[in-house]
């Protein structure tokens, strides 16, 4: 792998302390797992859900380079070089600050936030950057206060493109990250009802936070945001009171650009956009109408950095949708397939709706039953309930056959649903996992959503498992 960091301009990045040798080689990477360690990364001791100074040892028996501690960490038999900083959150901080700083001028840093659709929007713009330049992003939702500062501290010296994914639970999270990131381009996809639990005022707090990536802007940037977005005049004013120029994407021929036409197939989604002077076609290779507006603000960029659309779009055929977040798979069982919908990454009204609505599009003529699997929706604080509750036109709407439900809000909107839809309801996931697997059978196609705190993986684990028994 290449070098990022030699060993001294790693210390003085850090603000630390060498403690031992010098590492045998200079610096690939950075590690918060010794599961995934690999050779030459430096394994830094987060306190997180746990003590990363317990790990140590075993991330230099699996080939750290050399590893990130406190001061009071207490050298072990095994034990390679140390850099003791006072904190190693802090410490990788100022790290992300200097990989950051050593960037060229002539390179471009793309922020992008949103209650949904981050991580694919990120995804879409590692793929059309890469074919104009080198392209530096995470290769997971690494978008909170280790994972942007993880990211960052990971990129090469020599980018031409940076595209770094923020993420927020509460006001406040999104200013030190920005402010680490320092963006040319910040994107918001959108402000949904997502952690508004976490937030006095409801979808408002949720639109201020969102908007703080624009107190990181560097001079003279951009703030790529949501046309139709209820909250679009909030987000408007913050970014242009940050100095931004305001580029608004949408369905709407006000919008610059926008979608004039969306075709929603069983496999892809077909385009045509509008922007400035300049019209194309192009597909993107997954089903969903969000997608499709998230791929506006991709438009947005590419056009921005002076790229030619009509073939900078190119790459997108190829985009799919990642496991957790709408990911298809069929499933041999006896007698023919499944198609399993993976949506189990995540939820929020928005996004389970969105789900629904790829659930309908799957012909029946090739799955004739469909079959919902919805869990709790997380951190919608007092008005959980109606959010739930309000799922049911978009179930109805997508004649969902059978619907399982888990969770205590989810169990209301399970009990108005109409008697045939109703399959099964439990209080967790793992009560309801087997129960889904019996009752699927050969040709339907099975969708599997709820949020990251109602763990529906078990569900998923259960569908899959179908295959393994008649392999």
């Amino acid at each position: 792998m290449t070098a990022l960091w030699t060993w001294d301009k790693l210390v003085r990045a850090s603000g630390g302390a060498a403690d031992g040798d010098e590492p045998a080689h200079d610096i690939t990477g950075f590690s918060i797992d010794t599961r995934s360690i690999q050779a030459g990364e430096v394994f830094v001791a987060l306190k997180d859900a746990r003590d990363g100074h317990d790990f140590v040892t075993s991330a230099f028996k699996a080939g750290a380079a050399a590893a990130l501690v406190s001061h009071s960490y207490e050298r072990r038999d095994g034990d390679g070089p140390l850099l003791r900083v006072g904190d190693p959150l802090k410490g990788l901080e100022a790290v992300a600050h200097a990989a950051r700083a050593r960037l060229s001028r002539k390179a471009s840093v793309i922020a992008v936030t949103g209650s949904a659709g981050k991580t694919g929007t990120k995804e879409m713009l590692r793929a059309c950057l890469a074919p104009h330049g080198k392209t530096h992003a995470p290769e997971k939702s690494f978008n909170n206060h280790w994972g942007v500062p993880l990211t960052l501290a990971r990129m090469p010296a020599d980018v031409s493109y940076a595209v770094i994914e923020i993420g927020m639970n509460h006001a406040g999270e999104i200013t030190p990250l920005t402010a680490m990131t320092r963006p040319h381009i910040a994107i918001v996809t959108n402000v949904l009802p997502v952690h508004v639990g976490n937030f006095s005022d409801g979808e408002i707090g949720v639109a201020n936070a969102k908007a703080e990536i624009f107190l990181g802007l560097e001079p003279a940037s951009l703030a790529i945001i949501p046309l139709e977005n209820t909250h679009f005049a909030r987000l408007d004013a913050a970014a242009t009171a940050a100095g931004a120029s305001v580029i608004a994407f949408g369905a709407s021929s006000l919008a610059n650009p926008w979608a004039k036409r969306v075709v929603v197939g069983q496999d892809d989604t077909r385009l045509t956009v509008a922007i400035d002077d300049v019209e194309a076609d192009y597909i993107l290779g997954a089903p969903g109408r969000h997608l499709a507006f998230n791929s506006l603000a991709v438009v947005a960029v590419l056009h921005a950095l002076d790229l030619d659309i009509t073939t900078a779009l190119e790459p997108l055929a190829h985009i799919r949708a990642p496991a957790g977040r709408g990911a298809r798979a069929t499933i041999e069982i006896a007698g023919g397939p499944i198609l399993l919908i993976d949506e189990s990454y995540n939820a929020n009204p928005a996004s389970m709706k969105a789900a629904l609505d790829a659930l309908a599009l799957v012909p029946r003529a090739t799955h004739p039953r469909r079959v919902a699997v919805l869990g709790d929706m997380r951190e919608l604080g007092v008005d959980a309930a109606r959010h739930h509750l309000g799922l049911k036109d978009a179930v109805d709407a997508a004649a969902a056959d059978l619907v399982f439900a888990c969770g205590e809000h989810m169990r209301g909107l399970f009990d108005v649903l109409a008697p045939h839809r109703q399959a099964g309801w439990g209080a967790k996931s793992i009560d309801i996992a087997d129960h889904v697997a019996a009752a699927l059978r050969p040709g339907d196609v099975v969708m599997i959503k709820g949020s990251l705190g109602t763990n529906m993986a078990p569900i998923v684990s259960a569908v899959r498992a179908l295959g393994s028994k008649t392999a």
